[in-house]
């Protein structure tokens, strides 16, 4: 674990405590975790945990995957009995389990080579959402580093010809909530099945 962005997590959310309140979850999730062939989930980077415990609610096992035990320790408090397994790993070194998941859902956070691991972890029929930051010249943050910005319809290039089938894609400005005003880019796509 990088030992550098663990300190870093955990600082940001002891100095921006409103960064672990409570959120709805990403709109995409919401509209599409009810077509998951099953109930096996993972969020990754999962931060206040606004997608885990929406997913925990809907009856699915979670799996939280952060680098932060600030932000876990916070989302504990809120788990009340849900089937949800609190995972602190860095999720550059982060191997899941081939084939255990039936969704998974990382948003805000953009690691291009987890994407292509987590397409080992999915069942067929199962469902990845992504939805992060893009480059865009109206963004707020103009200092945001690019290598965590994709590039305009990058996750549509990424899944092309990969064994899926895209349900969803959209590019929007991001919510009012969020720090910065910032352009998402969002992808809802299924695992074919095999």
């Amino acid at each position: 674990m990088s030992h550098a962005d663990k300190e870093k997590w955990d600082r940001k959310y002891r100095q921006k405590p409103t960064l672990l309140q409570d959120r709805p979850a990403s709109k995409l999730l919401q509209r599409y975790a009810k077509e998951a062939s099953g109930s096996v989930a993972i969020d990754l980077a999962c931060g206040n945990g606004r997608n885990t415990l929406f997913l925990a609610k809907e009856g699915f096992h979670v799996d939280a995957v952060d680098i932060s035990e600030v932000a876990l320790a916070n989302l504990k408090e809120k788990v009340n009995g849900l089937d949800v397994q609190l995972i602190v790993c860095d999720l550059d070194d982060f191997i899941p389990e081939a084939g255990h998941y039936d969704l998974a859902v990382m948003t805000n956070y953009l690691d291009r080579a987890l994407i292509l691991r987590m397409a080992e972890a999915l069942k067929s029929g199962a469902l990845f959402i992504i939805e992060t930051y893009m480059a865009h010249p109206e963004n707020e943050k103009k200092d945001s580093n690019p290598d965590f910005l994709l590039a305009k319809e990058e996750l549509l290039a990424m899944f092309d010809k990969r064994g899926y089938e895209v349900l969803a894609y959209e590019e929007f400005l991001n919510e009012p909530h969020e720090l910065y005003r910032m352009y998402k880019e969002a992808i809802v796509v299924k695992k074919r099945y095999r």
